[in-house]
């Protein structure tokens, strides 16, 4: 049995400054989307997309992610919540963001830049596909130091207590999904992505393995204590990761021909 380390959530502290565990995993996430982002434009030049377009979607992505995050949450997670506290809805320092939401956020946003720079927006999913899951593992990895989003209770070796949850051995779920969303997507992704596909395919593999990965991990982890299960012992992370599963597997089949 092992027992999590109970880091300090403040990795930095420069005077009156201080940096966050979480918002140093961020910002982590956003130097890889950009270094990876100049990697595939030198890599890999018939995906047509140029450091211009590279900044663009960066800059925009994140205010999606940022934005799409919270409000997916917000409509997602604690809706009822919300009505009744909507000042509330704009205090992100308390916690609260949904992966979904802010997929969502991303895709309204590319479909922005693919619309100003007059390219396919398929194309620019395509790109921005494999930039995506390094920054989904750094985000996990502070979910871990910040012992939020634990899993279930759990008899297995590796099992840890997380002293802010209970005193119960469970799941590391967030490092599960470290590795299965963040590194193992990336790897696919990448390779994937090493010779010329057909346009969409490789946004169609990324719905289609974070719909199954998430759909999986989330029977290690443990159900928002708000929600609980909602359909047929479903959390509301697979209940939103099943149609991303569906529509890829769909689409990667489409775009195959």
């Amino acid at each position: 049995m092992l027992i999590h380390p109970q880091f300090n959530p403040v990795a930095i502290t420069l005077g009156p400054l201080q940096i966050h565990w979480y918002g140093l995993m961020y910002f982590i996430a956003f130097l890889l989307f950009i270094y990876l982002g100049k990697k595939q434009i030198a890599l890999r030049p018939w995906l047509k997309i140029n450091t211009t377009i590279l900044d663009d979607a960066f800059f925009y992505g994140a205010l999606g992610v940022v934005i799409g995050g919270r409000l997916g949450y917000v409509v997602f997670y604690q809706p009822s919540y919300f009505i009744a506290n909507p000042s509330e809805i704009f205090a992100i320092w308390h916690g609260g963001m949904s992966f979904h939401g802010g997929f969502i956020g991303v895709l309204l946003s590319l479909f922005w830049v693919s619309k100003k720079y007059k390219i396919s927006w398929w194309a620019l999913t395509d790109f921005v596909a494999p930039l995506v899951p390094l920054g989904l593992l750094f985000g996990r990895v502070g979910n871990f130091i910040n012992q939020e989003l634990w899993g279930r209770a759990s008899d297995l070796p590796w099992a840890m207590i997380f002293p802010l949850a209970d005193s119960i051995p469970r799941h590391p779920s967030q490092i599960y999904e470290a590795l299965l969303e963040g590194l193992v997507l990336f790897l696919v992704l990448w390779f994937f992505s090493k010779k010329p596909r057909p346009e969409g395919q490789l946004s169609a593999l990324f719905l289609l393995a974070y719909g199954l990965f998430r759909y999986l991990i989330e029977y290690t982890r443990e159900p928002d204590t708000f929600l609980g299960f909602i359909f047929l012992n479903l959390s509301m992370g697979q209940l939103l990761s099943l149609p991303m599963f569906f529509i890829g597997l769909y689409l990667f089949t489409k775009f195959k021909n």
